[in-house]
């Protein structure tokens, strides 16, 4: 839903890299494996406080929100997307 880890991937200076044990480089535990349609519910508040300090936030709430709308939509059917796309849209 966002592309920072993509382009890490594909770097190719990427390959001469190592490990960090820096925290700030760790996975953040509600960004690491989420369900798209708990992120999808997430308010701004909680956008903003959850990606405080990580370049995620530089999108905004509102592209975010697109961006999962966009992942849901690609995704494997799961019956308990729907209802969360209605009560967001609410």
């Amino acid at each position: 839903i966002y592309g920072c880890d993509d382009c890490q991937l594909i770097c190719p200076w990427n390959r001469y890299s190592q490990l960090t044990t820096e925290d700030d480089f760790s996975p953040r535990k509600p960004l690491h494996a989420p369900e798209l349609i708990e992120l999808f519910a997430w308010s701004e508040e909680k956008f903003l406080k959850v990606t405080e300090g990580s370049a995620i936030r530089r999108i905004g709430h509102l592209r975010w929100l697109r961006n999962i709308a966009v992942a849901l939509g690609n995704a494997p059917w799961d019956e308990t997307v729907l209802p969360g796309t209605i009560m967001r849209h609410a």
